[in-house]
């Protein structure tokens, strides 16, 4: 069992696509899984880089795979860039947004005036995520605002996510777009970057040394569960591949074919 090999492990924060499901399609056995994960008495945190969803969005989809979870439990990269938002602007500021609906929403609800897409000539930040209904005045809007002194903001710069179909273009692809035509770094929030991290730990209230971030991709979850100083382990369900894995440094703590595979190792 994990607990044996691992005698500090009290918790996991576990990545969403290519962990526990690839778009609707799940690739676990929630009840299983999740009373495994309970009967070895760690505690569990959902993090991911997909801005599109709200909580209670993933909470519903969870709950209609046979498990009930509470609403700390559940972090994605748009509730980072929130926090990070109200931490560096001001209140009433104006957002430019490229993105779903949910995380428009999100954003609006602490006081930050959110822009139509038509609204290009002033805002404090552009927020650029995974945008299914992605437009070229979009991304022309985005560029524009970046140019003329907008702060450049990413929910997370994953190239691609893995769904049924296969490899799809993740918000890395929208936000390389918006760095070319604006000619500017952006400040991205999600993995391997820490923000996230520091959010789980302080919800789980427990250092990064009693947490193994398990994820699907190399460059994202391993990367930034050792930079963040937890333990690492990667599933091969989704991306990265057990060729990659085998070259990666350092060398993550724990490789599995899947979740299930890595709790009983």
């Amino acid at each position: 069992m994990i607990t044996d090999r691992f005698p500090s492990l009290r918790a996991l924060i576990l990545d969403m696509d290519g962990v526990i499901w690839k778009d609707a399609e799940p690739i676990i056995d929630f009840p299983k899984t999740f009373e495994l994960i309970n009967w070895l008495g760690l505690k569990v945190i959902l993090a991911t880089n997909n801005a599109t969803k709200g909580v209670e969005e993933y909470l519903s989809k969870i709950k209609n795979f046979g498990v009930t979870l509470e609403s700390w439990q559940i972090l994605t990269s748009s509730l980072a860039t929130k926090d990070y938002l109200l931490k560096n602007l001001q209140p009433e500021s104006q957002i430019y947004v490229v993105g779903t609906d949910s995380l428009r929403r999100l954003l609006g609800k602490d006081g930050f005036k959110i822009a139509d897409v038509g609204e290009y000539r002033s805002a404090d930040a552009v927020v650029v995520a995974l945008d299914p209904n992605i437009t070229y005045e979009k991304l022309t809007n985005a560029a524009l605002l970046i140019r003329n002194g907008a702060r450049f903001i990413a929910t997370n710069a994953d190239k691609t996510f893995p769904s049924p179909k296969g490899l799809l273009p993740g918000a890395g692809a929208i936000v390389s777009a918006v760095r070319e035509a604006s000619g500017t770094e952006p400040i991205i929030i999600g993995k391997p970057y820490s923000s996230m991290y520091e959010v789980a730990f302080h919800r789980l209230g427990l250092a990064a040394h009693q947490v193994m971030g398990i994820g699907d991709r190399l460059e994202t979850d391993i990367l930034g569960a050792q930079q963040s100083g937890c333990l690492s382990g990667l599933v091969l369900s989704g991306v990265s591949t057990e060729k990659a894995a085998a070259e990666w440094k350092p060398a993550i703590d724990i490789i599995s074919a899947d979740l299930m595979s890595l709790l009983n190792a």
